[in-house]
């Protein structure tokens, strides 16, 4: 039996989340010799969409015609905050109470979020707009995952992460068989599990293997809204303050505390950009006392004051 799946394209939606979406289901169906999946484009005007890379894509219909399916995923990409269109959000109730399954591509789970759908539930989206999501949405369990796919909603954090869900989806309805099929086609020899983590690990992303270091990040990145001194981070993972500012040194270039500033004005810079959170209520999410110090460092780092970045 066919399965039929429906896209609500979000505009600026991410073109390669949408390509790994239905390249496994047109490859399951191509190696199968039938026609296991379906697919249906919708849009809000009902005509085009535009990806984030400025491409028109023509689509099937607009959202008030989506019909009977099997799983409606949203597909976003950026800005998916200014495009989370009250015509959008009502489709989606609307779709909820027809009994359809919902669930989000890339920074589809926003949208979903902004619906009210994940209060209590784990979900997924780009790490690149983690920092922002988990300010904006604290009821919902953000995960790092790749994907979730044993909740109500099912969620994938974008890019090849799609991929990951689709081939898990092949799997589970037609079996191992087809799904590795499908991925040897793609030339797709990685596929992760729903555990898997989105991004390289931080070990791994500076070329270190050292334990205490890989602690120490974690820590740092733990206390990002209560930043604790590099003498009590080497307390908590057991060696001097010399030895930490040795380790950073080594591996960084750089200082534990000019790290861990560096780590927090990053999460500044995400916020700014991706939230309408206040300069102080940023600066306080990122553990400094004072908006005064905050933009000072932030113009020092970035050459621009908080207040201005938004408009860059």
């Amino acid at each position: 039996m066919t399965k039929h799946i429906v896209f609500l394209m979000v505009e600026e939606f991410a073109n390669l989340a949408f390509s790994c979406a239905v390249e496994p289901l047109r490859i399951a169906n191509m190696i199968s010799g039938e026609e296991l999946y379906k697919w249906t484009l919708l849009s809000d005007n009902g005509k085009t969409v535009t990806c984030s890379g400025g491409i028109v894509m023509q689509v099937d219909g607009d959202f008030d015609e989506v019909p009977k399916c099997d799983q409606l995923f949203v597909l976003s990409g950026s800005n998916m905050q200014k495009h989370a269109s009250a015509h959008l959000i009502s489709t989606l109730r609307k779709q909820r109470a027809m009994g359809n399954p919902i669930g989000a591509l890339c920074s589809g789970a926003w949208i979903l979020a902004k619906a009210g759908f994940l209060d209590g539930m784990q979900a997924a989206i780009h790490w690149d707009f983690h920092d922002a999501f988990m300010e904006e949405f604290p009821e919902v369990n953000l995960v790092r995952n790749v994907f979730v796919s044993d909740e109500k909603y099912v969620t994938a954090s974008g890019g090849t992460a799609t991929a990951d869900l689709m081939l898990h989806r092949v799997e589970m309805d037609h079996g191992s068989s087809l799904a590795m099929d499908v991925a040897d086609q793609m030339v797709y020899s990685g596929a992760r599990n729903a555990s898997a983590e989105q991004r390289v690990s931080l070990q791994a992303r500076n070329g270190m293997r050292n334990r205490h270091l890989a602690k120490a990040l974690q820590i740092m990145q733990d206390t990002l809204e209560n930043p604790i001194s590099p003498a009590d981070i080497a307390k908590d993972i057991g060696i001097s303050s010399r030895q930490l500012e040795r380790l950073f040194g080594r591996y960084l270039n750089s200082s534990p505390k000019r790290y861990h500033l560096e780590m927090r004005l990053e999460r500044a810079r995400h916020l700014l950009m991706q939230t309408e959170a206040s300069v102080i209520d940023v600066a306080i999410a990122c553990g400094f006392e004072t908006t005064g110090h905050f933009s000072r460092v932030y113009r020092t780092a970035y050459g621009v004051s908080p207040s201005m970045q938004r408009y860059k």
